[in-house]
């Protein structure tokens, strides 16, 4: 057996997430159609972040075993000429056999862009979010820093909180027992309420890059819709709806209803994952 580790770029816009879906264009469906055609094996392919419909991936990283004996260098190749132009795999190694793109991460670092100036180039709208309205940056800012550190992240999660970017669920939706304890702190582990949503975010900071606000988070992991989430909480401080004080009661909360509504997916890049 043969453990491949491969590093991918995507446009996600066309697609509908990364998980494979019957009758819709997934990431992880083009890539596993493509990997059988080249191995002629049934290819089960783990990826380290379950990117949803519309968001994108600067260094996806994925796994997958094979006995094929196609040679390494020839993969990327293959690969790269079969694949829309939108998924490019830029990488490809072989790996220990305990390696697991999802399994043995320890952190991922996801950015989001907005376009600030009035008019967004048609160039840049499906991957950014077009924000042209007033904001206090300086205290979005301010807020973004408060999220820093071990938290109960319930308030930024999606309805479906057990479902974790990065983590694949079993055949009933929940995350395995493994899969869970490899990314969990040791506070979750100990149990209590919504202990499950408990996360360490590493960093968090705004930046103003020319005519774009840029979000930049490294976290141990993220539930789902979190990253956007904070990002629409974030613009409801800019736009002087809450005070940068305001995070920590929303943390506390434990509430989704208490956070502020999904920022769209075309502005949100899994840029990293670190092993």
């Amino acid at each position: 057996m043969r453990y491949f580790k491969l590093t991918i770029a995507y446009d996600g816009t066309d697609f509908h997430g990364w998980q494979m879906q019957a009758n819709k264009p997934t990431l992880q469906g083009e890539i596993v159609s493509v990997l059988q055609r080249l191995t002629q094996e049934k290819v089960i392919l783990h990826g380290a972040g379950r990117t949803d419909a519309g968001v994108h991936a600067l260094a996806q990283v994925v796994t997958f075993v094979t006995e094929s004996s196609v040679p390494t260098a020839n993969v990327v190749k293959a690969l790269n000429d079969i694949l829309p132009a939108s998924v490019r795999v830029l990488e490809v190694t072989e790996a220990a056999a305990d390696f697991h793109a999802r399994q043995s991460a320890r952190a991922k670092t996801y950015r989001y862009r907005i376009h600030r100036a009035p008019i967004c180039p048609p160039f840049l709208a499906r991957y950014v979010w077009h924000f042209p309205f007033p904001l206090n940056e300086a205290a979005m800012a301010g807020a973004a820093g408060l999220v820093e550190g071990e938290h109960d992240f319930t308030s930024f999660a999606a309805v479906d909180p057990a479902r974790v970017i990065g983590e694949s669920v079993d055949h009933e939706g929940h995350p395995s027992a493994s899969l869970r304890a490899s990314s969990v702190s040791p506070r979750e582990r100990a149990g209590g309420p919504n202990s499950g949503n408990v996360r360490q975010i590493f960093s968090s900071r705004w930046e103003r890059q020319s005519d774009e606000l840029v979000y930049t988070v490294r976290g141990s992991g993220f539930l789902h819709h979190m990253v956007r989430n904070l990002v629409g909480t974030f613009i409801l401080v800019g736009k002087g709806t809450w005070r940068v004080e305001d995070l920590t009661r929303i943390l506390e909360a434990r509430n989704r209803s208490a956070a502020g509504a999904t920022a769209p997916p075309s502005g949100l890049y899994l840029v990293n994952v670190e092993y």
